[in-house]
This record gives structure tokens, C-alpha cells and sequence, in this order.
């Protein structure tokens, strides 16, 4: 089984891939759950998860990223050894090809690869992620950076205090108009290029609101029509 998608399979994966031409991406898609995504409850995203976006609506899409995830999960040995093979191949690739590097392991997962090896055995690829776990922040090593992924779920907010006094970029779903200014923080168009995402600093990343996310009313989606109204 192919884990890892190097050929813009997933729209977003595809739009980043672009946005820079010094770079090519790959991305892993696992189904998630409460073991790959431990913090979706607390932060109320579990309801309007992105795998319901783009592609994850076909059911070929979703057996694969199920089967991919069960196979971390029953078979984690024979998984990450998959996944180096694939990860050596795609550097290689890339060299020929006279680009860099990108890899998201957590397209719609939020597994600490750190704490596998995996970041620290390619030093010379660039991974990156959005997480929901606030103490992993600024202990991830240097080619492995994070954005954090917002919620405004009451059980969920010593996360996003801790990483406000940080610098890593924090994500944040709207549905409505995207606001100037969120949190004490500037808004840019996160939809644009992961890439460029990464290296913004202290800002909010701004996500529009895909696939459940669009009828969800939870604290996880920013509602700026609501917003706008109370201000009227």
C-alpha cells in the first residue's frame, strides 16, 4: 500500500505544491480518530473535520485513508518502515528534479512524528503540520515546524493561551468574511500556501470553512457573520 500522496492528489497538498516552485509536496492521510487525533474532543472538531473536504467525500478515498490507519495502528513497525522507504524515494526524486522537499504527515491526523524518529532521520526535508497539542510547540526539531490549529471550546483554551506566547502561526476556521485582525493578531489568507503559512510568524492563518464545517456550529468554527450582526 502507497501511503504517501506526491502527486497533488489532495487539493490543498496540490495549490502549496505550486505556490512555490522551489518546492514539491507530499502529504499522509490518515483517517483520524481519537488515537491519531487525541485533542479533536476538547477541541470540538471532531463534527467538521476536514475529512469530509474535497475528495474525502468518495469512498475510495476514505477506505484508503481508513486502511492506511489501521495499519499505524496494528502494524506500527511495518508502517513507519513503509513510510521511510517512501519518504527516501521522494527526496531522491526531488533532488533529480531540482526542488525541495515538503512533506504534512498530518494532513487530517495529529500524530507527534517527532517522538518517532521520523523528522530527525530526513534532515534534509521540510515537514510541517498543523497540531491541536499546544506542548508540542517549539520542541519539534528544525525541519519538522508547526502551526497551531485554534478552537474556541472552553476545555480547549490553555492550549490556545500557551500558544499565543509563542511565535508559531495559529490557524483559525471562518465561516463568513475573513476579519483583519483575530485574537490581537494580524489575519492572512491561509488557503493560499501552506508554505508561506509557515514561515508568517505570530499571525492567524485564516482557513474558510470546507465540507462539515460549513453547517457546524460548534466553538471550533469562527462565525464572522454572527460577528458582524452583534457589531451592527
Amino acid at each position: 500500500m502507497k501511503l504517501l500522496d506526491t502527486n497533488g492528489g489532495n487539493t490543498k497538498l496540490k495549490k502549496t505544491s505550486g505556490s512555490m516552485a522551489i518546492y514539491r509536496v507530499a502529504g499522509l492521510s490518515l483517517f483520524p480518530s481519537d488515537i491519531l487525533c487525541p485533542a479533536r474532543h476538547i477541541a470540538g472538531c471532531a463534527k467538521s473535520c476536514l475529512e469530509s473536504a474535497g475528495r474525502g467525500r468518495m469512498r475510495n478515498v476514505i477506505d484508503g485513508r481508513q486502511k492506511k490507519a489501521q495499519w499505524f495502528k496494528n502494524d506500527q513497525a511495518g508502517f513507519l518502515d513503509q513510510l521511510r522507504r517512501e519518504l527516501a524515494n521522494f527526496e531522491k526524486t526531488c533532488k533529480k528534479q531540482g526542488v525541495k522537499p515538503a512533506v504534512r504527515l498530518n494532513v487530517l491526523s495529529d500524530v507527534q512524528w517527532e517522538r518517532l524518529g521520523i523528522p530527525q532521520e530526513f534532515p534534509g526535508v521540510l515537514f510541517y503540520d498543523y497540531s491541536k497539542l499546544a506542548h508540542r510547540l517549539g520542541k519539534t526539531p528544525e525541519n519538522y515546524r508547526l502551526m497551531f490549529s485554534y478552537s474556541g471550546m472552553p476545555k480547549y483554551q490553555k492550549h490556545v493561551k500557551k500558544a499565543l506566547e509563542t511565535d508559531v502561526p495559529m490557524s483559525v476556521v471562518f465561516r463568513g468574511p475573513m476579519p483583519s485582525t483575530f485574537m490581537g493578531r494580524p489575519v492572512i489568507d491561509g488557503d493560499e500556501s501552506d508554505l508561506f503559512n509557515l514561515f508568517a510568524g505570530p499571525v492567524v492563518v485564516g482557513l474558510r470553512a470546507k465540507g462539515k464545517a460549513k453547517t457546524d456550529d460548534s466553538a471550533f468554527i469562527v462565525d464572522t457573520n454572527i460577528i458582524v450582526k452583534e457589531a451592527a
